[in-house]
């Protein structure tokens, strides 16, 4: 799979950096640094476009500046992408309005684009969008991606004796690479403290999603994507778990 990441700063190249690293081979990942300064109106969006962008079949969108999203069509057509996936980690960087819009566009040119809020939402059939609501898609490019970057996934090993942990795999990374980085600092932790450390970890990695209050869901997107990892980790933890009973005085 040929892959071109737009970005415009730390958050983007982050993000292609782990991707680069833990690719399936044959992959390949390009990336284009898009302007970050643009007039308050774009009248006509190709004019920022090189025209010598690399052949890709998937666009994966990291930018900090919402007026990116409005290249991403001409990018496509430069391109001849097939599908895109457009971050929502911060509602400045891609508001949801700017985001359904883009939906639209690339469907009249017959391209799927996923716009996940928060990126660590993304999986192999939907993403989410707000609270406890998700979007169903169907595009193969995007789902190859999934099944190795998106909502975290890690399997934990645990000793039944000492209640420990004593191995992790990472079924699915997040983009960004701090469900890899978790997993790798789990190891060892008794059951009772790993789902806590877990969101310690994911904070001091640190998530660079927003830490405003988001309205689509009533929270900041790095605290609902720190959820998404702790969540996953403390499902496996349940049987594990010390529980505790508290008995009132007579």
């Amino acid at each position: 799979m040929r892959i071109l990441g737009i970005i415009t700063g730390e958050y983007g190249e982050r993000h292609l950096s782990n991707v680069r690293e833990h690719a399936p081979p044959g992959w390949v990942v390009e990336q284009w640094e898009a302007p970050s300064r643009f007039p308050i109106v774009i009248d006509y969006p190709d004019e920022f476009v090189p025209t010598d962008l690399p052949s890709a079949d998937l666009v994966l969108s990291f930018p900090e500046v919402s007026a990116v999203a409005e290249l991403i069509p001409d990018v496509v057509k430069v391109t001849g992408a097939s599908a895109v996936v457009a971050a929502v980690d911060n509602e400045a960087w891609l508001p949801r309005g700017l985001a359904r819009q883009l939906r639209g566009w690339l469907e009249k040119m017959g391209v799927v684009c996923v716009t996940p809020k928060p990126l660590c939402s993304l999986t192999e059939s939907d993403y989410g969008v707000a609270r406890r609501q998700r979007m169903p898609y169907q595009d193969p490019l995007i789902s190859e991606f999934a099944r190795y970057f998106g909502q975290p996934n890690l399997r934990l090993t645990i000793d039944p004796r000492t209640k420990k942990i004593t191995g992790t795999e990472v079924i699915r990374d997040a983009v960004c690479g701090c469900a890899r980085y978790v997993a790798e600092r789990l190891i060892d932790l008794p059951a009772d403290d790993a789902e806590q450390e877990a969101g310690l970890l994911h904070h001091h990695y640190p998530c660079l999603a927003s830490m405003g209050i988001d309205v689509d869901f009533s929270d900041t997107l790095m605290h609902v994507s720190g959820n998404v990892l702790k969540d996953n980790v403390a499902e496996q933890l349940k049987p594990f778990k010390t529980v505790r009973y508290f008995v009132p005085d007579p």
